[in-house]
C-alpha cells in the first residue's frame, strides 16, 4: 500500500487516456533526464505506443499545464512536472513491484546478507549505510521507540539498602536498565514488593503504561506510595529519554552530489537537514504509516527548506515497537525504484528483530 502526505488542490477534472499517457511520459523522461521535455521528444518516444503529432501533444501539454500537472521553467517549448504532476504519477501511474532481491536492485544481495549476519546492536547502522548506498540518496533509520514495547519481565537488584538498579526485559530481546537511589533505607520486603506489583501490572503491556499505575493502592501492602512512585517515574523515563533518541543517517554526499543541490541556498538546508536530529525526528514522524510506504512530494513536506525534495518512508518492526526508515532525495527521483528498496530494507529489518510479517 502507498499512501501520501497532504493532498495539493485537485485538478478541474479527471484525465483522458491520452492525457495520462502524456503525463507518464513527462514525469518518466524528466526524471531519466533532469531537462524539460519538448513535444518532439514526446513524440518520438510515444511512436510505438501513442502515436502523436509534435502538434497534439503540445495541444495537449497546454491542457495539462492549465491544470497545474506540468509547467515551463523558461520560454522554452519543454515542460517539467509539478509537484501535482509528480504526485498524480505516483498514485496513478507507477505500479510498484513488490521488493525482490533480483528486481534490478544491484548489490543488494549482498547488502542483504551482511545485514542478516550483523550483531543486533548495529544493525540499525549498518541499515541506513547499505540503505545510502542502494539507493545513492539521504538515508535515514530510527531505532523503534522503546516505549512501544511490551514488559516481558521487571527486575529489581539491590546494590545496598539505598541504591538499587530496575532491570526491565523488553520483546525483541532488548533490555534496558535505570539506577535509583533512595534517601532512606529500604527493606527487602518492600523491594519484593515493589518487584511484583510492577511484573503483574505491567507483563505484556507497553512500557508507556507504566504512567497509568495507581501508586496509592492496597495492592501493595508494604510500600509507601511516594516509593513506589519513585520506581514508577524512574522506569518511564526510559521511554521518554529513547524517544528518537537513535537515528542513523548515511549517504550525505549523495544528496549534496546531486544536480538540484548546487546553489548556497539549497546546501545550507541539507547541511542543516544532516546535522539537526529532532528535524529528521520529526520527518519521519509525520511521514510514517502502519503499514505499507508513505511519499511526500515538496511542499506535501512541511520543512520549507525540503521543498525540493521528496521524502519515501515506510515502518519495520522490532516486536511490537516500531521504527522508521526512508530516504530523501531529489523530487525527480526514481519512485518506483524507491519504493521497491524502501520497502526491500523494512521487511529485512522486521526480520531481523525477529517480527515475521505476512
Amino acid at each position: 500500500m502507498i499512501t501520501s502526505g497532504h493532498f495539493m488542490a485537485p485538478a478541474l477534472r479527471e484525465l483522458n487516456e491520452r492525457e495520462r499517457t502524456i503525463l507518464q511520459a513527462v514525469v518518466h523522461l524528466y526524471i531519466l533526464g533532469g531537462t524539460p521535455v519538448g513535444s518532439r521528444m514526446l513524440s518520438t518516444f510515444l511512436a510505438r505506443t501513442m502515436p502523436l503529432s509534435p502538434a497534439t501533444i503540445r495541444n495537449t501539454m497546454a491542457d495539462l499545464e492549465l491544470m497545474g500537472y506540468i509547467t515551463h521553467p523558461h520560454t522554452s517549448a519543454g515542460r517539467m512536472p509539478t509537484d501535482l504532476g509528480y504526485r498524480f504519477y505516483v498514485d496513478s501511474l507507477i505500479t510498484a513491484q513488490p521488493p525482490d532481491l533480483k528486481s534490478g536492485l544491484q548489490g543488494a544481495d549482498a547488502a542483504v546478507a551482511d545485514l542478516l549476519n550483523v550483531p543486533r546492536e548495529s544493525v540499525v547502522r549498518d541499515a541506513s549505510r547499505i540503505l545510502g548506498s542502494l539507493s545513492k540518496h539521504l538515508a535515514v533509520v530510527q531505532i523503534p521507540t522503546v516505549r512501544e514495547a511490551r514488559v516481558r519481565r521487571v527486575e529489581i537488584v539491590a546494590l545496598s539498602s539505598e541504591r538499587f538498579v530496575v532491570i526491565i526485559d523488553l520483546d525483541s530481546e532488548r533490555v534496558r536498565t535505570v539506577s535509583l537511589e533512595t534517601r532512606s533505607a529500604v527493606a527487602p520486603d518492600s523491594v519484593q514488593e515493589i518487584a511484583r506489583y510492577l511484573n503483574e501490572r505491567l507483563y505484556g503491556r507497553p512500557l508507556s503504561d507504566i504512567f497509568d499505575l495507581p501508586v496509592e493502592t492496597p495492592a501493595v501492602h508494604l510500600v509507601e506510595p511516594s516509593l513506589l512512585r519513585l520506581f514508577v517515574d524512574q522506569i518511564g523515563g526510559i521511554g521518554n529519554a529513547d524517544e528518537g533518541a537513535t537515528v542513523h543517517v548515511s549517504g550525505a554526499t549523495n544528496l549534496i552530489a546531486q544536480p538540484d543541490a548546487d546553489s548556497p541556498e539549497r546546501l545550507r538546508s541539507i547541511i542543516e537537514l544532516i546535522e539537526n536530529e529532532d528535524v529528521i525526528v520529526h520527518l519521519l514522524g509525520t511521514s510514517s504509516t502502519a503499514d505499507g510506504v508513505s511519499i511526500r512530494i515538496g511542499n506535501e513536506i512541511p520543512n520549507v527548506e525540503l521543498h525540493d525534495y521528496s521524502l519515501v518512508t515506510s515502518t519495520y518492526r522490532a516486536g511490537t515497537a516500531r521504527g522508521t526508515l526512508g530516504v530523501i532525495g531529489p523530487r525527480r527521483m526514481d519512485y518506483g525504484r524507491m519504493i521497491n528498496i524502501v520497502q526491500l530494507m523494512a521487511g529485512v529489518l522486521s526480520r531481523t528483530f525477529g517480527h515475521h510479517t505476512p
